[in-house]
């Protein structure tokens, strides 16, 4: 891919930008407990995440990736969820090393920044703004901005338009699979982290363009244009 010709990147934020699971985890453990249920524990979420809210409920009251639920019992759920996780919601998420530093410099560079992720929009600015990044982000699409979410290409595209950048100058920053058919779909370009949320999958079985250590890298790259 050409790194001098990117002019927007849009960075997903579980798994990409902050470590997300503790909370998560603690609110569903504490929707299964209101509803009669034993815990999933942090390792298991850790697992289900990276599909929206909808879906982490889901597997949570399954026990399954594909597991389907009576939407009465589905919206009851979720209600609960979301009351737990919005009391929790920066309780132990935190950046991933070197994440702050890379904002910082590809702001300093004039790159327009975007956040494209599944979470609820509202949520997601909360927790922006709890770990001190709200202002390094001229536009955030959350999982429910719009009618469709990720892997479908939509909210991409709608980041893009609102930052003024083609799709062929825009980069998406993930490190699932959903990101790289997004991705795909919208004919932007894509580089991956392994160390995120991908269903146990090494995030190159999903063919992004480049995979980059961290953050620091990718910023170092873009730096180099």
């Amino acid at each position: 891919m050409r790194w001098e010709d990117v002019a927007a990147v849009l960075f997903d934020l579980d798994g990409t930008l902050v470590d997300s699971v503790p909370d998560l985890a603690l609110a569903v453990d504490r929707m299964l407990a209101e509803l009669g249920r034993a815990p999933a524990g942090e390792a298991k979420v850790r697992e289900w995440v990276g599909n929206g809210s909808a879906n982490l409920v889901k597997r949570a009251l399954t026990g399954r990736m594909d597991g389907d639920v009576e939407p009465g019992l589905l919206e009851s759920a979720l209600t609960s969820f979301f009351a737990h996780y919005e009391s929790v919601l920066c309780f132990n998420s935190r950046l991933y090393d070197g994440v702050e530093a890379a904002l910082a410099d590809l702001n300093a560079r004039d790159l327009a920044l975007a956040v494209v992720t599944n979470k609820p929009e509202r949520f997601t600015l909360q927790l922006l703004e709890a770990l001190g990044l709200a202002g390094r982000f001229a536009v955030v699409v959350g999982g429910d901005t719009l009618s469709e979410k990720k892997p479908h290409p939509a909210p991409l595209l709608y980041a893009a338009a609102r930052l003024g950048v083609t799709p062929e100058y825009s980069l998406m920053v993930g490190d699932s699979r959903n990101d790289v058919e997004a991705a795909r779909r919208a004919g932007m370009r894509v580089v991956c982290v392994p160390y995120g949320y991908n269903h146990g999958e090494p995030i190159e079985q999903a063919a992004p363009d480049t995979v980059v250590e961290n953050l620091g890298e990718l910023a170092q790259r873009l730096n180099e244009r």
